[in-house]
C-alpha cells in the first residue's frame, strides 16, 4: 500500500522512515539469505566501514526503501514483469533528500543494467534474484541507454550504492540499527532544507 506522506516534513521524515525499518525490516529480501532491513543496513554499513562519504551511507541505506513503500507490492522469483519499486521509494525521497540521495534510490535499478552494459564481468556479482529482476526490468542497456545514463552527475554515487546493493546480502554479518544512521540522515535532509533557503 501506498504509504501516506502528506503529513510528513523535514522534522519528522526521519522518524517515519526508522518506523518503517521497525515495522517492515525483519520481511524477506526476494528469496535472499538476508531480510529487506538487513540488507541496507549492510549496505550501509559496508559503506561507513570504507569511509565512503554520508551521501554514499546514506544511499545505500534507503536505496530500496521502495519495497517498503511501492503500492505495487515487493517483488518475488515468480514475477513476470517488473514491480518499479525504485521510483516508488524515489518519489517519497524526493521530497526530504538532495537528488544525489533521489537518484541512488531511483536508478540503482538502472545502474544494475548499465554496469551489465559496461563492465561484463559485473554480471557474475549477481545473485539468483538479481538476475532474474534484471531480465524484467530490460537487461542490459544498449549503447543508446548508456550515452544518456552517464549524463547523470550523480553518476558514480550511483554505481558506488550499486555495489552496495550486491555487497549486502550476507546472512551473518553484524549491522548497527537504523538508530545508528538516523543522525546522519538527518543531515541529508537538513543539506536540501539549505540548499532550498
Amino acid at each position: 500500500m501506498k504509504p501516506d506522506i502528506d503529513g510528513l516534513g523535514p522534522d519528522n521524515i526521519v522518524a517515519f522512515l526508522a518506523s518503517i525499518f521497525e515495522r517492515r525490516g525483519d520481511e524477506e529480501y526476494l528469496g535472499e539469505p538476508v531480510t529487506m532491513g538487513q540488507h541496507m543496513l549492510q549496505g550501509a554499513t559496508i559503506a561507513e566501514r570504507n569511509g565512503q562519504p554520508e551521501e554514499i551511507i546514506v544511499g545505500a541505506l534507503l536505496h530500496d526503501i521502495g519495497h517498503f513503500t511501492s503500492e505495487f507490492g515487493t517483488f518475488t522469483m515468480e514475477d513476470t514483469e517488473d514491480r518499479h519499486h525504485e521510483d516508488a521509494g524515489a518519489a517519497v525521497l524526493e521530497r526530504f533528500f538532495p537528488s544525489v540521495i533521489t537518484d541512488c534510490c531511483r536508478y540503482h535499478v538502472a545502474a544494475k543494467r548499465y554496469l551489465c552494459a559496461t563492465r561484463p564481468e559485473y554480471f557474475d556479482r549477481l545473485s539468483e534474484a538479481s538476475v532474474h529482476s534484471l531480465h524484467l526490468q530490460g537487461g542490459p542497456m544498449t549503447p543508446e541507454e548508456v550515452a544518456e545514463f552517464e549524463k547523470n552527475p550523480n553518476l558514480r554515487a550511483i554505481i558506488a550504492v550499486r555495489y552496495l546493493d550486491e555487497a549486502g546480502k550476507q546472512p551473518d554479518m553484524d549491522t548497527p540499527g537504523f538508530r545508528h544512521f538516523a543522525p546522519m540522515v538527518q543531515r541529508m535532509v537538513d543539506r536540501r532544507c539549505r540548499n532550498r533557503a
